[in-house]
């Protein structure tokens, strides 16, 4: 695809673009000619099931890649790299994340969250708009704080660091459009990158450092567990790792959930076939008492909302790799050194593999059309070895929340329109998502 056909369109409208790679590829491999930079763009499950788990050792996050390079002045080598950094981080914190783990923490979770949620009571009352991606971020921090950093990081510290990661989603924009370009070349939005970094190091920096006498009889936070975990050769992590992967966990158990979520209420105001459906299905299932964890597995709708959300917003939207050895996926050869760029933004809106791609249709996952459907064509957390630990969380917290704020509350939006997407390491609304609340029918606010 040459460049003439490419650049208009990522400087006017990058998502729309990208996903118009997409459409004109019609799910072969293709190579995007960026100028400097030529990578080979995968889009077809068959082809992605291939690159991220059938080959994967072959294709790694390169530390000179893409989107990583950029990030990595942030993240450093950990769970968020490749290779035996990675391969020590995880053996460290899975144990953290499995399922039975995460399920045995719902009730607290439940119980953090609509202490959190209970916090509106008063614009509600008094009709003030709130802000719903500060106020989703107010609750996710309260609630991840708690149970995975035993209030080790304080609600505070936690929103300047949110503010710090939405600072630094968007000034590395300039390096991955050029990512070419030597780190050692200034460009725009390093200032304002080093001194988001320097803003997350003054706040984590001491507390990592203080946990590290206490960690054996901390109990199992991250920070803990990390000091005291050991790698498969049984070792134990330096401290610029932990500090590496407190870093790490901080954003990733918090990102996705902020982010994905305020897209709903923008979806539910333009369908209001989906709100009363949800709606209805929360009121049946929750009632008037608090929500837990056994409703959880009710919550069938609930959950397809969430599957949308994530299909039309990935946070993870792009996963560059590296070919170690050369290889051939879907006929086309792929010279060792070559960089694949993966993108469920892409995939998840093509035509070839939805219908009417562009609509908020939450019935794409019910159980029936799930089961039709390759595994590869919604892959929000990615997949094999690198796919995301937190999922099984995402998933929990996110019902959680909605279910806790459309049991209390009935919402209007101050605009009521789409916001666009604005690209930038991770996703986000080009507009605020203000909102005026109301005491839902049997609520109580």
């Amino acid at each position: 695809m040459p460049l003439r056909q490419i650049l208009p369109g990522l400087l006017r409208d990058p998502a729309r673009a990208l996903v118009d790679c997409g459409e004109r590829s019609r799910g072969e491999v293709v190579r995007l000619n960026l100028g400097a930079f030529r990578p080979f763009l995968v889009t077809h499950p068959e082809h992605l099931q291939r690159v991220l788990r059938e080959r994967s050792d072959n294709y790694v996050r390169a530390g000179d890649g893409l989107q990583w390079r950029p990030l990595k002045r942030l993240f450093g080598e950990g769970i968020l790299s490749d290779g035996r950094h990675w391969t020590d981080s995880r053996h460290i914190l899975q144990p953290l994340f499995t399922a039975r783990r995460i399920d045995s923490l719902v009730d607290t979770l439940a119980e953090v969250i609509d202490d959190a949620v209970a916090e509106l009571d008063a614009p509600a009352r008094s009709g003030s708009p709130v802000d719903m991606g500060v106020e989703q971020a107010r609750i996710v921090c309260r609630a991840i704080m708690r149970v995975f950093f035993a209030d080790k990081i304080s609600v505070p510290d936690a929103m300047r660091i949110m503010e710090a990661q939405d600072v630094i989603a968007w000034s590395v924009m300039p390096r991955i459009a050029v990512p070419w370009a030597p780190l050692a070349v200034p460009m725009p939005g390093d200032r304002s990158f080093r001194r988001a970094v320097q803003t997350i190091d003054d706040l984590l920096l001491p507390i990592v450092r203080a946990s590290r006498e206490t960690a054996d009889d901390d109990g199992d936070d991250v920070i803990a567990t990390l000091w005291r975990g050991r790698t498969p050769d049984g070792r134990r992590l330096d401290e610029w790792q932990v500090r590496n992967d407190t870093v790490a966990m901080v954003a990733t158990t918090t990102e996705t959930t902020i982010s994905v979520l305020t897209w709903l209420w923008p979806h539910l105001e333009a369908a209001p076939q989906v709100a009363a459906q949800l709606n209805e299905e929360i009121d049946r299932v929750v009632g008037d008492g608090p929500i837990r964890g056994a409703h959880l597995k009710e919550l069938r709708y609930t959950r397809q909302v969430l599957d949308e959300l994530l299909r039309l917003y990935p946070i993870g939207w792009l996963f560059p790799r590296r070919a170690v050895e050369e290889d051939v996926v879907g006929g086309v050869r792929i010279p060792a050194g070559s960089t694949i760029v993966v993108s469920p933004l892409i995939t998840h809106r093509m035509s070839m593999f939805w219908d009417r791609p562009e609509v908020f249709d939450p019935d794409r996952f019910a159980p029936e059309r799930v089961r039709g459907r390759h595994r590869y064509a919604h892959f929000p957390f990615g997949g094999g070895p690198h796919q995301c630990l937190g999922m099984h969380l995402f998933y929990l917290e996110a019902l959680l929340i909605v279910a806790t704020v459309l049991r209390r509350y009935r919402f209007r939006l101050r605009r009521p329109e789409l916001p666009g997407i604005k690209v930038a390491a991770a996703l986000r609304p080009r507009q605020r998502v203000e909102v005026t609340l109301e005491p839902a029918l049997g609520g109580t606010a």
